[in-house]
């Protein structure tokens, strides 16, 4: 899928946790909700890292490029490493390591404990980065452009900075979910976990499908193309992922909305 769908799809799929928790009787206080969305939207993003014309590899200039090159590397080389007979032969990492279950749970991991041991200023970098992926992925087409890369990176650093404030506030859910001391923002990581997941469901809806089972083999492959049946997918970008799935992610998300706020 494109930029907007995964974004929209990521951000409604945090609404959707929202929802659950608060019928759980973990009700998310509204910054965590909304902080937790806009996270959502921009981890949904993030396993494009493996590909150069991603929104993710262009969102911070030469340093996202320069990581998109060694992530792509370091993909090949695992999907090399790890084929089996009936994987094909490839000349790049694109949809491989950065789209499976395994990424996800490791970046999301990573993002939990980097919260907890590295404090606010850690908490507000990995505001500011999901935010400037979230901006990007949700006004996709007037973020496009070196030039509006400064305005989209202020923007970010502002919200993110106001964001991190409020959550700091007795009772904004710093320490929603994971309440023991020193724990404060360790719930940082299940937006991103669930961010990058959403992506992979995603792709796996179109043509090429999705390996997000790897490393688990299935018959001959161990990198299989999860997915649908071919007679249901569709084209990245096709009227399917705007006129359908597009309005469909709105709805659930304002449906998730509104259930995480307790006002239906």
């Amino acid at each position: 899928m494109m930029g907007p769908a995964h974004s929209l799809s990521g951000a409604a799929a945090w609404l959707g946790v929202g929802a659950a928790a608060a019928a759980a009787g973990h009700a998310m206080p509204w910054p965590v909700l909304l902080v937790g969305a806009l996270i959502c939207a921009g981890a949904a993003l993030a396993p494009d890292l493996d590909h150069k014309a991603a929104t993710i590899s262009n969102a911070f200039g030469p340093v996202s490029k320069r990581l998109c090159e060694i992530v792509d590397k370091l993909s090949y080389a695992a999907y090399k490493s790890t084929r089996k007979p009936g994987d094909p032969r490839r000349s790049g990492g694109h949809r491989t390591l950065t789209h499976t279950w395994v990424w996800a749970v490791a970046i999301g991991s990573g993002t939990a404990v980097l919260a907890i041991t590295c404090g606010r200023w850690a908490v507000l970098g990995i505001l500011f980065v999901h935010m400037v992926l979230a901006i990007e992925g949700l006004l996709w087409r007037a973020a496009r452009g070196s030039s509006s890369n400064v305005l989209v990176w202020l923007l970010a650093a502002t919200s993110s900075w106001i964001l991190a404030q409020t959550l700091d506030k007795p009772g904004n859910g710093s320490d929603w979910l994971f309440t023991a001391p020193g724990q404060e923002y360790l719930w940082l990581g299940l937006p991103v976990i669930l961010g990058a997941l959403v992506h992979d469901i995603g792709d796996a809806l179109t043509v090429s499908g999705c390996p997000v089972l790897w490393p688990i083999p299935i018959g001959r492959k161990r990198w299989y193309p999860v997915g649908p049946p071919k007679a249901m997918r569709f084209r990245a970008g096709s009227w399917v992922e705007l006129k359908v799935l597009t309005p469909v992610f709105m709805v659930l998300g304002a449906v998730g909305c509104a259930a995480a706020l307790n006002f239906i």
